[in-house]
């Protein structure tokens, strides 16, 4: 099951709201749930969601332990909480997961930095101990699936992204690419992406400023300058554009500092904050001289998209949704299918065994091989092959409805094969096999 709530449902402050503190919620709800067998946390600037995999039955208690933990970082009342998260079981839960993957609940979709935010929201599960084999199989095929999209669709090829519809927002306000001086401000995931498309866009002039100290090890990884210490006054007064994406808490930029700091070289000065925590006071919009393009602005100008690769990316998930279920229902039963198989291979197995050990101990007794020993042995793998090929259909028929999720089918075979009656034999020289 999983938790959501997304820049579709929610006000962006109240998703930031949301997703205060998550980075600790999957460790205390793992703490708080004794019968949780695995938590993951989806945060990016757009959305919050909360993957769980609970035995059946503790879905209600799992999600109300979840609100709780959720309302405790957030400071929200857990009624607020649930009021503003939706939750989806089951097929949902895949259907969705592969979805956001796949940029297709994204902002600006097609988008293709979620991709790498799921993989790194696995990673940290597992840093914490909180995944599972489950979630692990629902993530990893989570991936594939937008790798798939990727390749069969284009979707993300033409550099679609939040930072790309904000840069193309920004650049009528700016100098040449070229010529425009810009400082970035952050070193995670979101700043090495606008990095990567400023460099793109031919933008030689860039400084980076941290607020938590790491600008010149990013910086000097990435081509880029880093903001000298106590210099980031200096560098904002210079800058034509501000592309802010820390999430620091309390933000980096208020009206003060940005009042102060706008260039004296004719154009507006250009922030554009990427952070879902606001990097730059939105009172900034109301000084003269100011562009401030934020989440909000993006959202307005990226509205969904129907284009034909989006819709093909929508087909080649449910397909994957679907494959993925079907190999779930599978999992789920094969158990079933495999006692009834051991119950009437189980002693023609033990037999093969035994009579592997006896003609070990002949070999070692004696010069040459007992004449008993191979034909008891063939005896036995004839009985095999006639117990195998009863089983076969039925087994067949039975996994087969099991990913389809035909439960009378199944039950039918499942009958069949629990008719199969066990094998008997004796020490003996097998006689009536």
């Amino acid at each position: 099951m999983s938790l959501i709530a997304s820049h579709r449902d929610l006000d962006l402050d109240l998703l930031e709201r949301l997703s205060a503190g998550a980075h600790s919620v999957g460790r205390a709800v793992a703490a708080d749930d004794a019968a949780l067998k695995g938590a993951v946390v989806l945060a990016t600037c757009n959305r919050f969601e909360v993957y769980l995999e609970v035995p059946p039955g503790e879905e209600d208690e799992a999600a109300s332990t979840t609100t709780h933990v959720i309302a405790q970082a957030s400071g929200l009342a857990p009624d607020d909480v649930a009021a503003n998260l939706q939750v989806l079981r089951d097929h949902q839960v895949t259907s969705h997961l592969f979805a956001v993957a796949s940029g297709l609940e994204s902002m600006v979709v097609g988008e293709r930095e979620i991709s790498g935010q799921v993989r790194r929201a696995l990673s940290s599960a597992r840093a914490d101990g909180t995944t599972s084999s489950g979630l692990e199989r629902l993530f990893q095929s989570a991936s594939r699936a937008s790798r798939d999209v990727g390749t069969r669709t284009g979707l993300g090829a033409s550099g679609r992204s939040v930072v790309g519809v904000a840069l193309d927002l920004a650049e009528p306000h700016l100098p040449a690419w070229s010529e425009t001086r810009v400082v970035l401000v952050g070193t995670g995931s979101y700043a090495g992406a606008s990095l990567a498309a400023l460099h793109r866009l031919g933008c030689r002039h860039v400084q980076v400023y941290s607020p938590s100290g790491r600008a010149k090890t990013f910086a000097h990884a990435r081509g880029a300058r880093a903001v000298p210490e106590g210099g980031l006054t200096e560098a904002l007064t210079t800058a034509d554009l501000v592309v802010a994406c820390s999430g620091a808490v309390g933000g980096v930029l208020d009206v003060e500092t940005v009042a102060a700091t706008r260039g004296t070289h004719g154009r507006p000065s250009v922030l554009v904050d990427l952070a879902l925590g606001h990097d730059v006071d939105p009172a900034v919009a109301a000084l003269p001289g100011v562009v401030l393009i934020d989440l909000e602005t993006v959202r307005q100008e990226a509205p969904p998209e129907h284009s034909a690769p989006v819709e093909r990316a929508r087909r080649l998930v449910a397909a994957a949704t679907e494959d993925f279920e079907a190999s779930r229902r599978a999992r789920e039963r094969d158990a079933a299918i495999v006692a009834e198989r051991t119950r009437v291979l189980g002693p023609v197995e033990e037999e093969v065994a035994r009579l592997r050990e006896l003609e070990r101990a002949a070999a070692d007794d004696a010069d040459e091989p007992s004449a008993r020993g191979p034909r008891l042995g063939a005896d036995v793998r004839a009985l095999r092959r006639r117990l195998r090929a009863l089983l076969h259909d039925p087994t067949v028929r039975a996994r087969a409805a099991a990913r389809a999720g035909d439960d009378q089918g199944f039950e039918e075979a499942l009958a069949e094969l629990a008719a199969v009656p066990a094998a008997t034999l004796a020490v003996r020289g097998v006689d009536g096999c």
